[in-house]
C-alpha cells in the first residue's frame, strides 16, 4: 500500500501552512469561486471518477453518480453560504456607557483556524472522503485541507484530488496515505482541527495522539450510531407492512453501510407486530448478498452477526458471510450485545408488549445520530419525543432514517458516541468547525475585516443588540 514518508508529509503540511494566508485574503468571493471552480471540475470528470469508485468499492453507478451530485452541490451550497456571509457571525458594540460601566468599541467575528486534516470514509468515497462535506465546509471557512486519503478506494481518492488541485492554489488541498502518515498528521504542530468518519475504536486511537499533543486540538469525530426506529401499536396497526418494507429496504440500502441505518426497531407484541415483522423478514430475504467495502468491514460483520445469532432469533438471513440478516429479541432481553452498531445488512426487531417495557428500553440505549417515531396519537409523538430526543441529533417522524439531506436545517451528528462533539459533519453548519472567534476592541478601520468596517455591509451583522441585514442603514451606519 502507498505510504507517505515523513519528509513528503512535511513538505506538504508545510505548504498548506505557507497558503493559509492567502486563502483567507480571498475573501469569501474568492473561496466561493474556488469552491464552484472544483465542483465544475469534478463535473468534467464524472464518468472517470464514477468509474473508478465503481470498481474500487462494487458500489452501483447509480448510487455513485447521486454521490457524485450530492459532492457538487454541497460545494456550491458552501460557496452560496459563503456569498450570503451570516456565517461569520459579525457582531459590533459600540463605545459608550453601559449599566456596568463604560464600554470600549467591540467587534468580533469569526476567522480561519488554520490548517486541517480530513480522515476519508470507507463508505462515501466522494461525499465524505476527498471532496467531501468535510473538505468543503473547511475550505469554505478559509482553511487548507490535508486528507488522509482512505485505503478502501485510493485511485478514487487520487482521481477527486487531481479534480480539485487542478483549479486550486498550490498548498490548498493535498493528500498523505498510510497509516503512519495519519498518525503523523493529527501530531503534525500546524495541523489545527481533525474531521474523521469512521469506527469508535479509530476514533479514540486519534484521540489519544490528539490528547498527547502540547496542544490539543479539536477532533470532529463521526463515529457509531444505532439510529432507532419505534413503531406504536396505533401505527402496526394501521401501516404494519409499509413499515416492515421500508425498514428493511432502509436496512439493506448500500449493503447496510451506511451510518444512518436504523440497526434495532421497536414494535409491539402482538398480531400487528407479527404482520410488521414478517413483512421486513419477507423484503430482507429478497435481497442478495453482496461485496462489502472492505475486509476489515467484512471480518467485523462476520464477528458482530455471530454475536447478535447468540443475542437473538433469527427471522430471515440471505445466505454469505455478507448476506442480510434480520433477528428479534424481546425487550426485556436486550443487551449490549444488540445496542452495538453492527456495520452492514443487519438489524434487529425489538418486541415490546406495554409502554412502561419500551421506554425503559429505550432508556437504555446508547445515543445515535437519528431516532424515529412512527406512532399517530399526538400523546405518544409528544412522549416519545421527550425521551429520544436526549438521545439523537435528528429526530424523524414518520420515514427512515437513511438519506440525509444537505441543507441549512441540518444536523448530522448526535451525543457520544454517535459524534464526539456538538457540531454536524453535514449541511452549512457544518463550517462552524473550522473557525474561531476574535474581538477587536478600539481598532483602527484599516486593521479590521471588511466585514467588522464602519458602514454598509454585504452580510447580515448584530449592530449594538440589533440584527442588521444588507441594505438597511443602522444609525451607526449612517
Amino acid at each position: 500500500m502507498t505510504t507517505t514518508e515523513t519528509a513528503e508529509l512535511e513538505q506538504i503540511v508545510g505548504a498548506a501552512t505557507a497558503v493559509a494566508p492567502l486563502l483567507e485574503d480571498l475573501g469569501r468571493a474568492g473561496r466561493a469561486e474556488l469552491l464552484r471552480a472544483m465542483a465544475d471540475a469534478l463535473e468534467a470528470d464524472r464518468d472517470g471518477i464514477v468509474t473508478t469508485a465503481a470498481e474500487e468499492t462494487a458500489l452501483t453507478t447509480p448510487r455513485l453518480n447521486g454521490e457524485l451530485t450530492r459532492t457538487c452541490y454541497q460545494l456550491r451550497l458552501f460557496a452560496e453560504t459563503l456569498d450570503e456571509g451570516s456565517y461569520l457571525e459579525a457582531t459590533l458594540d459600540s463605545r459608550g456607557d453601559t449599566p456596568v460601566g463604560p464600554r470600549p468599541d467591540l467587534r468580533r467575528m469569526l476567522v480561519p483556524i488554520g490548517a486541517v486534516a480530513v480522515f476519508g470514509a470507507s463508505n462515501f468515497p466522494l461525499a465524505f472522503s476527498v471532496p467531501g462535506g468535510d473538505t468543503a465546509s473547511a475550505l469554505a471557512a478559509g482553511c487548507p485541507v490535508v486528507l488522509k486519503a482512505h485505503e478502501s478506494h485510493l485511485e478514487t481518492s487520487r482521481r477527486c484530488l487531481d479534480a480539485l488541485r487542478s483549479v486550486a492554489p498550490a498548498g490548498v488541498i493535498d493528500a498523505v496515505y498510510g497509516r503512519e502518515a495519519a498518525g503523523a498528521l493529527v501530531s503534525h504542530p500546524a495541523i489545527k482541527a481533525v474531521g474523521f468518519t469512521g469506527s469508535v475504536a479509530g476514533g479514540r486511537a486519534l484521540l489519544e495522539l490528539i490528547h498527547r499533543r502540547p496542544d490539543p486540538i479539536p477532533f470532529y469525530g463521526e463515529l457509531a450510531s444505532i439510529n432507532p426506529i419505534v413503531v406504536t401499536p396505533d401505527a402496526a396497526a394501521e401501516r404494519a407492512e409499509a413499515i416492515g418494507a421500508g425498514f428493511a429496504a432502509s436496512v439493506t440500502g448500500s449493503a447496510g453501510q451506511l451510518c444512518t441505518k436504523p440497526g434495532l426497531l421497536f414494535a409491539p407484541t402482538g398480531p400487528d407486530g407479527d404482520k410488521l415483522a414478517a413483512a421486513a423478514a419477507t423484503a430482507l430475504a429478497e435481497v442478495p448478498a453482496t461485496r462489502l467495502l472492505n475486509r476489515r468491514i467484512h471480518d467485523s460483520y462476520r464477528s458482530g452477526t455471530t454475536a447478535l445469532r447468540e443475542a437473538a432469533h433469527v427471522l430471515a438471513e440471505v445466505d454469505g458471510d455478507t448476506g442480510p440478516l434480520l433477528l428479534q429479541v424481546p425487550a426485556a432481553q436486550l443487551d449490549e450485545r444488540v445496542t452495538e452498531e453492527c456495520f452492514g445488512p443487519v438489524a434487529v426487531i425489538v418486541r415490546y408488549p406495554g409502554e412502561s417495557e419500551l421506554d425503559s428500553a429505550l432508556s437504555s440505549l446508547p445515543a445515535s445520530l437519528t431516532a424515529t417515531i412512527h406512532a399517530d396519537a399526538a400523546a405518544d409523538q409528544e412522549r416519545l419525543t421527550k425521551l429520544l430526543r436526549p438521545k439523537a441529533g435528528r429526530l424523524l417522524y414518520g420515514g427512515f432514517p437513511t438519506g440525509v439531506a444537505v441543507s441549512h436545517a441540518q444536523h448530522h451528528g448526535g451525543p457520544w458516541p454517535a459524534t464526539n462533539t456538538l457540531h454536524t459533519s453535514v449541511g452549512t453548519t457544518a463550517i462552524r468547525r473550522f473557525l474561531r472567534p476574535v474581538t477587536w476592541q478600539d481598532a483602527p478601520q484599516a486593521v479590521l475585516p471588511k466585514e467588522l468596517r464602519d458602514g454598509p455591509a454585504e452580510i447580515p451583522r448584530r449592530i449594538d443588540g440589533a440584527l442588521v441585514l444588507p441594505g438597511v442603514l443602522s444609525g451607526r451606519q449612517r
